[in-house]
This record gives structure tokens, C-alpha cells and sequence, in this order.
């Protein structure tokens, strides 16, 4: 399994872009960062796109996408997957016909470019040779992580974003996962403004981890914000985890 890095920060500065990861080349996790990095030729390949939650940073790209579907004549239909609340704000406050037009009734319903799919979360998704499962997490609006598996029972969970959480480790704790992708969004100094947010700092991803019985293969953090990516990165280096690593745009893990 090929995980490229589109777009891994919490905020947007030169060099910086959100949240994208496209898994084989044709499935993509949130849709921050996507046509702007992608050749047309590659964005063709994408059917699928799981989103984790609805604020701008994490799907913003997608009525882009569609309009390069549109223009270029594309003959497949793009998938749009979440849980039912993620869905209706997708649906209600991105493709209303206000703020961009409804692509799920373009060129016509019966052919429309894109498709939103509600998925319940806690229960498994295929999608192709893939196993989607939706877990929520804590954040300021309905969300959840996707644990991913393969043919080969290659696994990774990226938790999108997310506070401190006990549901998601109670489901997942003792699943063995090739790579955790999981967000560290605040210093330690900044705890109280992520715990309002829905956020993560060092502090409290080593609390996190330690919920977990099995310890993933390799811990990438996402979602910094750029203004304090220095101190953030002193943070977890003093927790001493020889697996972590920070993400950078332009990433491939292979797994």
C-alpha cells in the first residue's frame, strides 16, 4: 500500500497545504489539497474520496475536482463518503447552488459528476480490494478516522482531526496497524485552546497512545500548524518514540 502526502498541515502558508493523502493513486483521504498538485491525468483516476469531517480545510477541493470532471469530459462518477451528518453539510453548505453549484445534479441527476454516500460509522465499508472502516472521533463537529486494510491486511488509521478521544482506542486499541496518521495540531503551552477545538497536542498524544494495547509500526503526525511547527516538533521528539515521525507535503509512505 503507496500513501502520498498531497497535504498534511493544519493551516495554509507558502509550502504548506491541507489535508490529502491518496492511497494506490486512486482513493483519496480528505480533499485540502488535491487539483493543485495533481496532473489532470492522475485526478481522472480518483473514484473515491473519504472525507472526516466538514470544515473547509478538509474538503474544499472537491466541487474543484468536479469542475475538472465536468470541462474534461471524465466518464466515471466521483464518490464522496462520510457519516450522514458530514453528508448533509457537504450537500447543504458547499454544493447549495449559493456558494458553488450542486454537482450532484450536474450535467443532469441521472449523470451527475459526483455522488455522496452516507457510511455508518462502526461498521465496515468495501470499496473495491479495500476495507473502509468509519470510527468517531472527538472533534468541534460530527467526525470520524478511517481505519484502512487491504488485501494483504495492511493497515493504517488516519484520524483526521481529533481531541482526546475513548471510543475510538476502546474499537482499535488492540488492532495491529502498520502506520497511525494522526494529528498533533497545538504545543503543550496551547492545551486548553485544543481540548475547546478538538485538538491534539505532544502532551496529549502521548496520553492517547497509551490507550493503545498494540503500538502502531510507525506513528506520522499531521496537521501541525505552521506557526508553531518548531516547538511542536521539540515536543514529540522528547516523548522518546522512535517510530514518530513528522509528515511533510510530498511524503510517500509505503507499506
Amino acid at each position: 500500500m503507496k500513501i502520498e502526502v498531497l497535504g498534511c498541515s493544519g493551516a495554509e502558508f507558502p509550502g504548506h497545504y491541507p489535508p490529502g493523502f491518496l492511497v494506490d493513486g486512486k482513493m483519496l483521504f480528505d480533499a485540502g489539497t488535491l487539483n493543485n498538485v495533481l496532473s489532470e491525468k492522475r485526478q481522472r483516476k480518483i473514484e473515491n474520496i473519504f472525507i472526516t469531517h466538514a470544515h473547509l480545510d478538509h474538503i474544499r477541493e472537491i466541487p474543484l475536482l468536479a469542475d475538472n470532471s465536468i470541462i474534461g469530459g471524465w466518464k466515471h462518477r466521483i464518490n464522496i463518503f462520510s457519516i450522514p451528518a458530514v453528508i448533509k453539510n457537504i450537500k447543504g453548505c458547499l454544493l447549495n447552488s449559493k456558494l458553488w453549484p450542486d454537482m450532484t445534479a450536474l450535467p443532469d441527476r441521472q449523470n451527475a459528476v459526483l455522488r455522496l454516500v452516507p457510511i455508518a460509522a462502526g461498521e465496515p465499508y468495501r470499496a473495491g480490494s479495500y476495507t473502509i472502516l468509519p470510527c468517531k472521533v472527538r472533534h468541534s463537529v460530527p467526525a470520524v478516522g478511517y481505519l484502512v486494510e487491504d488485501q494483504r491486511k495492511t493497515r493504517f488509521f488516519y484520524t483526521g482531526d481529533t481531541g482526546p478521544t475513548e471510543r475510538t482506542w476502546r474499537r482499535l486499541g488492540e488492532v495491529p496497524m502498520h502506520c497511525l496518521i494522526i494529528e498533533v495540531s497545538f504545543p503543550n503551552r496551547m492545551e486548553q485552546m485544543a481540548m475547546v477545538t478538538g485538538h491534539l497536542t505532544p502532551s496529549l498524544l502521548e496520553k492517547e497512545l497509551q490507550k493503545l494495547k498494540v503500538m502502531p509500526e510507525r506513528i506520522r503526525i499531521t496537521h501541525m500548524k505552521p506557526q508553531f511547527s518548531r516547538i511542536i516538533k521539540l515536543e514529540l521528539l522528547r516523548l522518546g518514540l522512535r517510530n514518530l515521525a513528522v509528515l511533510r507535503k510530498g511524503d510517500v509512505l509505503k507499506l
